[in-house]
């Protein structure tokens, strides 16, 4: 298994956190057909949100990127947002 983290931080940040709350069936819609997933979480955090998605392999994972960046792009382009920091690797420990 694959995973990716992605870090938005920053006032634009939490802006995308309310309307991702906001929007929330439409993001789950929008990541559930990603191929290989295997569990896809957004947590709100103080200075912004992060988000965790587990995917089969790399492929997912890079899906799992591309089709976030298209909802932000679709749905909150006119907030500024900027591109998350991004950590990926393999999984090595995970239970469900």
């Amino acid at each position: 298994m694959h995973a990716v983290v992605r870090t938005y931080s920053g006032d634009v940040a939490k802006k995308l956190m309310t309307l991702a709350k906001e929007r929330s069936k439409d993001l789950e819609a929008a990541m559930r057909p990603v191929k290989g997933l295997v569990s896809y979480a957004l947590i709100q955090t103080a200075d912004g949100g992060v988000s965790v998605t587990v995917c089969q392999d790399k492929s997912g994972t890079d899906e799992s990127v591309r089709v976030a960046a298209d909802w932000i792009r679709q749905n909150a382009g006119s907030i500024g947002t900027s591109a998350p920091s991004v950590l990926e690797g393999s999984v090595i420990v995970h239970v469900k």
